[in-house]
């Protein structure tokens, strides 16, 4: 039995530290593109060729320039006076559930190996099913508020020619039956 636990806490703690697959797309490097990429509306951060940062709403974009509203003041900004376009992608708070429902049951299910009434024949998986529940439903509610709480980061969805890209740094385990490491990687 401790195995088994101690074999699902490894499991569980793992999912949360390996880094996850994730898909992404290139920056546009045109205007004549930011259409497939941005909508009337959408809130922006404009980082322009000085290296100021304006955030706004997209008010109107067209293949020569972009129009921002930032506090009820308009700013007409020309294409090439525009360094990076970066969005925050909205976020669904399905995982942020799931994660914590995860968690919950999981927490209060092992949380019946403590409890001595749970220990005894007489009811003992249907308590442990219980508490496996009741901690489902609260770590479902905390992880919903955590990730509303949570924002990811914002997506560089534009680019001019000549603009230097930000730097990324990344590790992640390597695990083959050779061998067993840790990558490294650094761009920038």
């Amino acid at each position: 039995m401790k195995r088994a636990v101690s074999a699902l806490i490894v499991v569980a703690a793992a999912a949360f530290v390996l880094p996850s697959l994730a898909a992404g797309q290139e920056p546009v490097k045109s205007f004549d593109q930011l259409n497939t990429r941005l909508k009337a509306g959408d809130t922006i951060w404009v980082t322009d060729s000085q290296g100021r940062e304006i955030e706004g709403k997209l008010s109107r974009l067209s293949p020569a320039s972009l129009q921002l509203t930032t506090d009820g003041d308009v700013e007409e900004l020309p294409a090439e006076r525009v360094g990076t376009i970066r969005v925050q992608p909205a976020d669904r708070l399905r995982n942020g559930v799931l994660w914590g429902a995860l968690v919950g049951f999981v927490g209060g299910a092992l949380s019946c190996g403590v409890n001595p009434q749970c220990t005894g024949d007489e009811g003992g998986a249907g308590m442990a099913a219980g508490l496996g529940i009741l901690g489902a439903a609260a770590g479902a509610g905390i992880g919903a508020l955590i990730d509303a709480a949570v924002k990811g980061p914002k997506l560089t969805v534009y680019r001019a020619s000549g603009t230097a890209g930000d730097a990324h740094f990344s590790i992640a385990p390597v695990i083959t039956p050779r061998a067993k490491g840790v990558a490294v990687s650094f761009a920038f």
